[in-house]
């Protein structure tokens, strides 16, 4: 099958079990931050520096970036598996761009949550 050229060793069950996961991380993070923001009215710089400073926020910020970049793997390379099934050369080429955007972003998002 083609599909083990860009998906080696995993199977569609992992692939599941990544989005839901992903799903349900990133759901309660938004769900923590909107409702920080609603009990919060008056928040200022020095607050929501205050609430990122703190280790555990940061973890769970972190754990929502691995989520997040998981999820959009999975979700895009199923999508370009889908439709540019017929076309391996340009599939490869826009996963492996994906992959670097991917990266990247978590790369970036993890220098301004650690970074000085």
């Amino acid at each position: 099958m083609v599909t083990n050229i860009t998906n080696p060793g995993r199977s569609g069950l992992a692939d599941w079990l990544i989005q839901r996961v992903s799903a349900v991380i990133l759901a309660l993070y938004t769900l923590f931050i909107v409702g920080y923001l609603l009990f919060n009215p008056g928040l200022d710089y020095i607050a929501w520096s205050g609430l990122f400073s703190q280790a555990w926020m940061r973890i769970f910020s972190l754990l929502a970036f691995v989520s997040l970049a998981a999820h959009a793997w999975v979700g895009l390379w199923i999508v370009t598996t889908d439709y540019l099934n017929k076309w391996v050369g340009i599939r490869l080429a826009v996963q492996t761009f994906i992959i670097l955007a991917v990266f990247v972003f978590l790369v970036w998002g993890i220098q301004v949550l650690w970074g000085a």
